[in-house]
């Protein structure tokens, strides 16, 4: 049986890298599991601006945590970034959408506690 695929989203990958208590018990089996769960790279550019511009204290060595992690990574693509504009607008964040995006195309579930992703028509948990 093929293990279920994830994508997860930025807030749960830094709650994942800090241990945070708001990591819900389900999220937290679903990184423990031998799911695959994929880390965008519009998230870890998202985090390297807000790191950038001091509006988040994140890990600077992402690209060799989070593999350490058991993150798998996806890249974007233009498959992804074409995507974005056949997305209602329920949601204006740039990254979440190419995430909304991301998952669709891929057929993934999103790991998210955004409450706006529930406006898609992607699995979200």
């Amino acid at each position: 049986m093929t293990p279920f695929r994830y994508l997860a989203d930025t807030h749960i990958i830094l709650w994942s890298i800090s241990d945070d208590k708001r990591l819900k018990t389900r999220y937290r089996e679903i990184l423990a599991s031998e799911a695959k769960v994929f880390v965008s790279a519009a998230s870890v550019w998202e985090i390297a601006i807000k790191r950038a511009s001091g509006k988040l204290k994140a890990p600077a060595n992402l690209t060799t945590l989070l593999p350490r992690m058991r993150f798998a990574p996806l890249p974007v693509t233009l498959q992804h970034a074409e995507a974005i504009a056949h997305l209602p607008a329920a949601h204006g964040d740039p990254f979440d959408r190419l995430l909304i995006a991301q998952a669709q195309t891929e057929e993934l579930t999103l790991l998210s506690e955004d409450r706006y992703f529930t406006s898609y028509s992607i699995p979200v948990i």
